[in-house]
């Protein structure tokens, strides 16, 4: 092999190597919220418990940054009443906690996003509460 075909080779073997390794990050498809709060009502400081799972190996997200969260209205047709939320501590792995005033009973949308450490796109997820009298 002469010193042509050896460059050649090298550099397709490190072309191949970033495909490999491009293709084996996950995708924001990999990761779900999912709302933990099985019994939500009408009040001041309702606390809203959300996971995020890895999919891939079904392992809670512990190190994910949440810098996007929206509560509104909007399956129940008013999609302009929403209300501030507040991130809490939490002391699960994985899991997420939020302080939200839910003025009404219904169907609320919590919309939320999080960057993932390692992964270069952002995570979204988009979440239906049922709030109950």
């Amino acid at each position: 092999m002469n010193t042509k075909q050896l460059l050649r080779s090298l550099v397709l073997a490190q072309a191949l190597s970033f495909v490999a390794a491009f293709a084996a990050q996950a995708a924001p498809e990999d990761y779900a919220f999912k709302i933990i709060s099985n019994a939500l009502h009408p009040g001041d400081g309702a606390i809203i418990s959300v996971s995020l799972t890895d999919m891939r190996t079904n392992t809670p997200v512990t190190d994910a940054v949440i810098f996007t969260t929206r509560l509104d209205m909007a399956p129940e047709g008013m999609e302009g009443m929403t209300t501030p939320v507040e991130a809490v501590a939490s002391d699960i792995p994985g899991q997420y906690q939020f302080k939200a005033d839910l003025t009404m009973a219904g169907n609320w949308r919590f919309q939320i996003a999080a960057k993932v450490q390692g992964e270069a796109e952002t995570v979204q997820g988009e979440l239906i509460l049922g709030v109950q009298k």
